[in-house]
This record gives structure tokens, sequence and C-alpha cells, in this order.
């Protein structure tokens, strides 16, 4: 056994892995990478299909980060935050607000105004979630109890309060004594379309009937009760456009500005969870912004910086962040924090990151792998097991069920994602599945011919796993 399988064996627990299974085999040790390409220690490479886990934006070892990260090292690489200011810090705010208000003009009461840095996604979740807490309290009166509302299937993160706010008893069941309550309402699954209006996927599939948007009246009825009642949902929180940990579903159009319309009717905050889908990688800068949607609280993390550091950003209004300015002695402080709260390095990363994403060149290579990943898709509906193939943007979601004819899904102890993707590793393309979601996430880098090996590899794969 190689002497980096030994270390981690002996070691290192692994995220969302049962242990058991790892420890019967000898992993993937992933040593260096380029571009899309990652090498192991053995010597062999792998194209990055989820993109090291939905961070990395411009492929691995890129010179321009790297260049800033090397910039940064030679001044500092660390200072508080607590009581002091940093340069790429501020100047990495500044970018975030730009960019999160194309088209709202400084005296806007919604435009986000202010940028609270933390380290990764579930810390942005936190941000938002204490701030509208606190917010409503202060705003309603101290004797509020405010109450959130989520989607069914949500996924904010891994901290208590993040999980609280997450409706997956796979991930969430067993933490249920930590958490507080929160309400769920439907969320688009048009695949799986309770009220049967799914569009069909195949040219000889059963016709459906017009949609007249029942999960949309299921929000409506949700926050008119709430407000009946007294107390008003504090904030709604959603992942726009596409929820990633549930299986990357997809919402129809038009599906997002209506519900947020109605939550915010009825007195709620808007919390979006750009974590998977901002910077570009479902088409719009954020996605929020496709359905022209200004949310209330804004969490960024995972491609903030590129793939390159753990950091996160929560923007949020200047009304939210007035309601916590005071005298000293009146303790009106937000008193939240981290150690690393605006770390320079990471910082100098998400400036130079944020600069690549705005080039010219960089947003027509988006749109061409967009296409090429729409059309090298195609080919996966002629296998019996695929039931389902979503895409946003750069953002692809393959559904594996028993027969496409039945829709039936395989049981999760059968671990069909897994071996699929296993199979896929194989030939030499890396990804990981969602239950029986198999995800793929490219690199902005990647190349035509790299994504036609990717939806190659997964269609052999299900052949081999599956029969086809």
């Amino acid at each position: 056994m190689h002497k980096l399988v030994r270390l981690d064996h002996a070691h290192v627990w692994h995220p969302f892995t049962q242990m058991r299974d790892w420890l019967r085999r000898e992993p993937i040790v992933i040593t260096s990478g380029q571009g899309a390409v990652l090498r192991d220690m053995r010597g062999r490479e792998y194209l990055d299909a989820n993109s090291s886990i939905w961070t990395n934006l411009h492929g691995h070892n890129h010179p321009k980060l790297n260049a800033a990260l090397k910039r940064q090292l030679g001044k500092i690489a660390h200072s508080s935050a607590l009581g002091f200011a940093n340069e790429p810090a501020s100047g990495l705010a500044a970018e975030l607000v730009k960019l999160a208000n194309p088209k709202r003009s400084a005296s806007s009461p919604r435009r986000l105004q202010k940028v609270f840095f933390s380290d990764d996604g579930s810390t942005a979740m936190e941000v938002a979630l204490k701030l509208a807490y606190e917010f409503t309290r202060r705003t309603r009166g101290p004797k509020t109890k405010p109450r959130f509302l989520s989607l069914a299937g949500a996924y904010h993160g891994d901290t208590v309060g993040a999980v609280s706010l997450g409706h997956i008893d796979l991930f969430h069941k067993a933490y249920g004594g930590l958490l507080f309550k929160t309400d769920q309402v439907m969320s688009p699954y048009c695949y799986r379309c309770p009220f049967n209006r799914a569009k069909p996927e195949r040219a000889d599939a059963r016709k459906t009937r017009k949609c007249n948007w029942e999960c949309v009246g299921k929000v409506e009825a949700k926050c008119a009760a709430a407000r009946k009642q007294g107390n008003p949902y504090a904030a709604f929180v959603f992942e726009p456009l596409m929820q990633g940990a549930a299986g990357m579903i997809p919402q129809p159009e038009g599906w997002l500005k209506r519900v947020t319309d109605i939550a915010r009717g009825h007195g709620a905050l808007l919390v979006a969870d750009e974590v998977m889908t901002g910077f570009g990688r479902t088409g719009s800068v954020f996605a929020s912004q496709t359905e022209s949607v200004q949310p209330d609280f804004l969490a960024l993390a995972k491609g903030l910086t590129g793939g390159y550091l753990p950091m996160a950003a929560t923007l949020t209004t200047q009304r939210v962040f007035d309601a916590f300015l005071g005298e000293y002695e009146e303790f009106k402080t937000f008193f939240h924090g981290h150690s690393y709260t605006g770390n320079q390095l990471g910082a100098a990363a998400g400036l130079a990151s944020l600069e690549l994403l705005a080039r010219s060149t960089s947003v027509a290579a988006r749109a061409t792998l967009e296409k090429a990943l729409r059309r090298e898709l195609k080919s996966l509906w002629s296998l019996s097991n695929v039931g389902d193939v979503r895409q946003v943007g750069l953002v692809a979601g393959v559904e594996l069920v028993r027969d496409w004819r039945t829709r039936e899904p395989f049981a999760l102890a059968e671990r069909a994602g897994i071996r699929v993707c296993e199979a896929m590793a194989r030939r030499g393309v890396l990804t990981r599945p969602i239950g029986n979601v198999v995800v793929l996430m490219p690199p902005y880098c990647t190349t035509t011919a790299q994504v036609k090996r990717m939806a190659g590899a997964l269609y052999e794969a299900v052949e081999e796993v599956l029969g086809g």
C-alpha cells in the first residue's frame, strides 16, 4: 500500500463518506492539476467533471490566480478583521456590491450595499440567518418569534442554523434534537410533479396537461397562513434557478419571480443561497438576476476565490445594516465573526477570479461550453436507465431510473449513482453523484473535446453498470 494511502486510512475522516467502504480500497489520491485535468499519485489523469465539488471556476493551477496569491504573499497572508481593515477585502467587497447591483442606483433601498465575510457556504448562510432573525426582532418588536420558510429538499449547509433551514432527512434527521423548527413548502420538481404537469422528456412520452402552477399556490398559502396567524415569516430562503443537493432540480421559468414576489408581499425578507449557483455557473453572474429578483441577503462561497481558498460572503442592504447601528453601550453590535474573516489571500484570489469572470473572452467561452454540454448530453436520452437530463447554464444533473417509462427510482442502498461514478473514474472522469443523480459541472476552461469525453464516459458507465 502506498504511503499516502496508509496515512489517509490511518488518520483522515472524509465528509459524506461511509468510511467502512472507504477503508476497503485504495482511494484516488490527487497530487496535481492543470486546467480541467487532475493527476493522482500514480500519474493517472482525470477530467474534473464536478469542478472539485462545485468550487473551481477557471481551472486548476491558473496563472492569474497563482500570480495574485504570490503578490499577496509578498505583503501579508492574514491579519484580523476584528478591529482592523485590509486592502484586498475592501476591494473585493466593493466589486461584489457592483456585481450584485447591475441596475440598482446607490439610493435604492433594495441595493445590496454591505458585505460580511466568512469561511464557507454554511457560515455565509448562518450570517444571513442571524441577521434576518435579529433584524426582524428589532423592526417588529423584541417579543417577535421570527419564523423561516424554505423549500422541500433544501440544503443550505452543515452548521446547526443552516441544517435547520434544510429539509433532506438523509442529511438532517439525525440532528433533529439540535435544530430549531422551520417551515417547508413544496418546491418544483417537474420530472416528478405530483400534479402530473411534467414536461415530456422524450418525443414519445405521454402528453401532460397545461401547468397551473400549483407549486406557486403552495407558497401563497403558506405565507398567507403565517400572516393570518399574526407572525409573518421573517424570511423566505431559496436556491435560485436550481436546487443543488436536492438532485440538481431546476425551477421552471417564471417560478422564482412569482414566489419571491409572493413572499415579499407577505412581509418576508428574501435570502438567496447562491453558494452553488453564483459567479456565472447558471448563466447570469448571479442566478437571481436571471428573473430580476433582488434578495435582501445574498450568500456566496464555493467559486468566490475561483476554487483556491475557503472564503464566503453575505451581502445585505443598508436598511439591515442600520438596524445594528448604535452607541457602544447600547450593544446593538452584530456579535458574530470568524478568525479568518476577510482573509487577505482569499480576497486577493477572489479579486483575480472576478476579473477573469468579467473578461469578454471568458463570457464567450462559457456560452460556447454551455452549448457544447447541452449538445453532448442529448446522447444520454437513448439510455433506458436515464429518466431525466437537467441543465441550467453549466450545471447538469442526469437522473438514473430503473426504466424511463415508469420513472421508478433505484433504492439508495443499491448505490446506482456511486457505481456509475466509479465506472466513470475508470474512464478518467471524476464526479460525485447526489443519490441517483450524476452531476456534470465542468470548470469554465473545459474544452469541447473534454466535455465530449465527460458525457461519453457517463454514457459508457451507465451501459456498463445498469445495462443501458
